[in-house]
């Protein structure tokens, strides 16, 4: 097991290096880009900022207001991994956003999990236990002691599927200092995840996705968030990839009778060092099995959008050290909290 061990982590630091490298080129490109503008702005004088304050003074900015994606239908079988105090779960079951259909959400569709024993989430989060005691009387399945990049050897998961599993902020809570292992120790937990959780989603058709000016999207999509509806009183979310421009929509009729297949939804800060997990790249193009693993899964993006915490009410971020850090552990300066949803590759 050292030697596989070893050959995976020279497979993921190759990997980290060429990410490091991506954004030293990117940085430099913007910086230049920066460069040039103030170039520009420096060479037109004051004209061109009277001219667009004026512009915008009128009411001319047509940038759409953006609505937050939310992931869930009420039809939907929902497993949550890492859980912590469990109020994301109370939040979806007990105070779902306003003017969504989570509301006809049976709780019952919920199987919230924490890797904690019970005995040790109650002592690391003083609330849990009252919130877990709220979630059992309105019948969501509670479970403790999951580890969640073994979801499949778990009996009370076996021969089960679901339609989301959801990963908010997950962390192998090392306390590794060295930030080069620490990413390490983070992308394997990350491909352990990946790799159990794909035997549990929903099998069907992929998710419907059309984009403006193209029929479907690749795997290279990443998109942003922003819901509307349709005149046919379809769902539908129009989401902005950050990359390319293009633009996606995700259309999900309430009369759909056909089970999708199952995705699988991570939560992480959009900045480093986060970022350097290279997540959407472990999920679609995973390293080479090394040893006795076994081989990880090839996912496509569905789509990644911005996760809106005052969405959820009551929902706060909880630390693997528990209220040590009472829950305001720096998790990133700056960015976003952002969601990457992926579904299993054909």
């Amino acid at each position: 097991m050292g030697k596989s061990n070893k050959k995976l982590k020279v497979a993921l630091q190759s990997q980290q290096s060429r990410l490091k490298e991506k954004d030293r080129i990117i940085q430099a490109a913007q910086l230049a880009q920066q460069r040039q503008k103030q170039k520009s702005v420096a060479s037109t004088g004051g004209g061109s900022k009277s001219k667009s304050s004026s512009s915008k003074s009128k009411g001319h900015n047509t940038q759409p207001t953006r609505r937050p994606t939310i992931p869930f239908k009420p039809t939907d079988k929902i497993l949550l991994v890492g859980e912590g105090d469990f109020s994301f779960a109370r939040a979806l079951v007990v105070d779902p956003p306003s003017g969504s259909e989570l509301s006809y959400l049976p709780p019952g569709n919920i199987t919230a999990t924490a890797y904690d024993s019970e005995v040790e989430c109650y002592e690391k989060y003083p609330r849990s236990q009252e919130i877990v005691e709220t979630l059992r009387q309105l019948g969501v399945e509670v479970l403790f002691g999951v580890d969640a990049t073994r979801l499949e050897r778990l009996s009370s998961l076996k021969g089960r599927k679901w339609d989301r599993i959801v990963w908010n902020f997950p962390h192998a809570g090392k306390g590794i200092t060295d930030q080069d292992r620490n990413i390490l120790s983070n992308q394997v937990l990350l491909l352990g995840f990946l790799r159990s959780a794909a035997k549990l989603l929903v099998e069907g058709p992929v998710p419907t996705l059309v984009g403006k000016g193209k029929q479907k999207a690749t795997d290279d999509d990443e998109s942003g968030d922003e819901h509307g509806k349709s005149k046919a009183s379809t769902s539908m979310a129009v989401e902005e990839d950050p990359e390319d421009q293009k633009f996606v929509q995700t259309f999900t009729s309430p009369e759909e009778t056909v089970r999708t297949r199952g995705t699988i939804l991570i939560t992480l800060r959009n900045v480093p060092p986060y970022t350097l997990w290279d997540l959407p790249r472990l999920a679609k193009k995973p390293p080479l099995p090394t040893g006795s693993t076994p081989p990880n899964p090839h996912f496509t993006l569905l789509r990644s959008f911005a996760f809106v915490r005052s969405l959820w009410k009551g929902y706060e971020h909880r630390m693997t050290k528990g209220e040590r850090a009472n829950g305001t552990g720096r998790t990133g300066e700056g960015g976003e909290d952002r969601t990457w949803e992926f579904h299993l590759r054909d």
